[in-house]
């Protein structure tokens, strides 16, 4: 699936989470994905606790934080 049609999948209502980015018709957020991949769970254990999500979800959620990631830089603690 091309990345133009995965990011349709995310959505920012501000009736919906406070706006933040969440999966169309979910109310699971982009970075709640993000963080359980961080933490190192695997896709199919997300998929398993989040029943609502696709595989195609996941990759979304990928997608946008790469598109977030090329236009915004957060300052990293060194040490």
């Amino acid at each position: 699936m091309e990345k133009a049609s995965l990011l349709k999948r995310v959505v920012s209502d501000p009736m919906v989470c406070s706006g933040k980015p969440c999966i169309r018709g979910t109310r699971i957020w982009v970075s709640l994905i993000l963080d359980n991949l961080a933490d190192g769970a695997s896709q199919d254990e997300i998929l398993a606790a989040y029943p609502a999500l696709s595989q195609e979800d996941i990759q979304a959620a990928m997608v946008y934080a790469a598109e977030i990631a090329r236009d915004r830089y957060v300052s990293l603690a060194t040490g």
